[in-house]
């Protein structure tokens, strides 16, 4: 992987990281969603795959929380 596509990844991650309260919830499902895009398509999936796990993160752990409970 080229040193400018990794600092962009690492840029993109850490500024969607810092977009709002639950910052574990983003950080985590940005990285799943990264290493299961950069898996499937690449560095192109990298990136889209640690935009769409930061951004949806906090619903679907609330989702998850929520089906755990007795």
């Amino acid at each position: 992987m080229r040193p400018l596509t990794l600092l962009a990844v690492a840029g993109i991650t850490l500024a969607l990281a810092a977009c709002g309260n639950t910052v574990e919830q983003r950080v985590g499902g940005a990285a799943v969603g990264a290493g299961t895009g950069a898996v499937v398509a690449g560095p192109v999936g990298a990136v889209v795959g640690g935009a769409a796990g930061a951004v949806t993160a906090p619903t679907v752990v609330r989702a998850t929380r929520r089906s755990t409970r007795y």
